[in-house]
């Protein structure tokens, strides 16, 4: 006979619990959490007036005296629920910027569009991912660099060969130049949004300051890391009225300026890292490949589709580092964390650096020890302008009221309602039973979702024949 794992013993006992039902309600209202954040308290509202409690909870009726709620990680591989609950938003907020809704008005969607790619600069040759049997770098009689490798590789590289993105030497690959490159990616493109008002101006005509007060540049952008483990930027880049998302831009600007507005903008930003003693002086800039495609509108064929911009960005904001060329999901507290993870060597040499660079007293600012796991880059995956669209928080209230819509309704009809909360953290995650059963009901919902989602389409596919078929009755 079989013996019992401490997981399967583990997820017995919980099932054998009285409160098993609760608790399993509670992990089902995560969608199954992966790590969800345990809380203890109580939520009490009243009638400002007469003090009469109108709703009150409490967890100390509850499993373990604590509710369960998501943690939130955007990384898939982190926690797969929550990263696609997370998405799903992106998705929202992205589309929202595009289409319209979300307190966004319709009209957006007749604004000059782009989708705009800006890439980090070359810090050395690597190896490339090549297509239709072309070779990496077919150099011929290219010899060797100082460092006694050769300067060019005839090899061909599908997308999983290790060797993509990698150099073709360390040793003249310049690594400081990358870290501080990421140290200073949202300063670049602070810099970029800056000259694009500049370029923008001079193109049509006017003065910056003319120009600002009556036109608006708003954006949204994600950051996606190449195999190379440099860092190049998405974004939706729209161009509205001087009051916003519901005020046109004047006709005497276009879509074809803005494009080549953005051109000449990135391509004149330079800054200038500060001195640190043994690096030199490094010049800062985006790299030469640059692309800036229209968005598409209603039925037009010219540029990129609305809604399949929104799910290319939701798709990279729930990337976790092991999807990526980095490999750490988790801040670095010392070398041996370095010399202990799983990391190809180019990585490593890369967060080795950044380590090195965060000890010297010219470059603290950075806090480049802080940021190593991710290769110095310190900005937000997602980030975007005041006024493109809604906002992660907006969207979370929403689906929170949509939810308790049903238990809430009674509080909700009175008006002078006044609500106290008394909450505090008592810790996180499952236990090894509890995981294996919060894996169970994730993979359940999301097998219910594929279901529903089979089942919409096939209406949809049924109500298309039968509205053609009367079409064609009726000729």
């Amino acid at each position: 006979m079989r013996q019992l794992s401490e997981i399967d013993r583990d997820a017995i006992l919980l099932a054998q619990d009285p409160q098993f039902p609760r608790w399993l309600a509670q992990v089902t209202a995560t969608g199954g959490c992966a790590h969800p954040i345990h809380l203890k308290g109580s939520t009490t509202t009243r009638d400002a007036g007469t003090g009469e409690i109108l709703h009150h909870y409490d967890t100390r009726n509850e499993p373990g005296e604590r509710l369960l709620v998501r943690c939130r990680n955007r990384r898939a591989t982190v926690c797969a629920p929550c990263s696609r609950l997370h998405a799903g938003d992106t998705f929202h907020l992205v589309r929202a910027g595009l289409l319209g809704g979300k307190n966004v008005p319709t009209q957006v969607r007749e604004h000059p569009r782009l989708f705009v790619t800006l890439t980090a600069p070359s810090f050395g040759a690597v190896h490339r991912t090549t297509t239709d049997s072309e070779r990496c770098r077919p150099r011929r009689n290219a010899g060797c660099c100082e460092h006694g490798r050769p300067r060019g590789c005839a090899a061909i590289h599908d997308a999983t060969d290790p060797l993509a993105g990698q150099p073709l030497c360390p040793g003249c690959y310049d690594y400081p130049a990358h870290i501080l490159w990421h140290a200073y990616a949202g300063r670049l493109w602070k810099a970029f949004t800056d000259n694009l008002y500049n370029h923008l101006a001079a193109r049509t005509g006017h003065t910056r300051t003319g120009l600002r007060r009556t036109v608006r540049i708003s954006y949204a952008k994600v950051a996606e890391y190449q195999k190379r483990a440099a860092v190049h930027v998405h974004a939706v880049v729209r161009l509205d009225g001087a009051t916003g998302p519901s005020d046109p831009p004047p006709a005497w600007v276009s879509a074809e300026d803005l494009s080549a507005a953005v051109r000449t903008a990135s391509a004149a930003v330079h800054l200038h890292a500060p001195y640190a003693r043994g690096l030199g002086e490094h010049e800062l800039r985006w790299g030469s490949e640059l692309d800036v495609r229209p968005v598409r509108a209603f039925g037009r064929h010219e540029g990129l589709a609305d809604d399949a911009i929104a799910a290319y960005v939701a798709k990279y904001v729930t990337k976790g580092a092991a999807d990526t060329a980095i490999g750490l999901d988790h801040p670095i507290t010392s070398p041996d964390d370095i010399a202990s993870a799983r990391l190809s060597a180019h990585v490593r040499a890369l967060i080795r650096t950044c380590w090195r660079l965060g000890g010297l007293p010219e470059l603290e600012p950075l806090r480049l020890r802080a940021w190593a796991h991710t290769l110095g880059y310190r900005g937000h995956i997602l980030t975007k302008s005041r006024i493109y669209s809604t906002t992660y928080t907006a969207l979370r209230a929403e689906r929170a009221q949509y939810q308790g819509a049903d238990t809430g309704a009674d509080v909700a009809n009175v008006l002078d309602a006044v609500t106290e909360k008394d909450w505090r953290y008592v810790g996180s995650g499952h236990t090894p039973g509890a995981a294996l059963i919060a894996a169970g009901v994730a993979e359940d919902l999301s097998h219910s979702r594929e279901v529903a989602r089979e089942e919409r389409l096939s209406e949809s596919l049924e109500l298309n024949q039968s509205n053609n078929g009367g079409r064609n009755a009726a000729n």
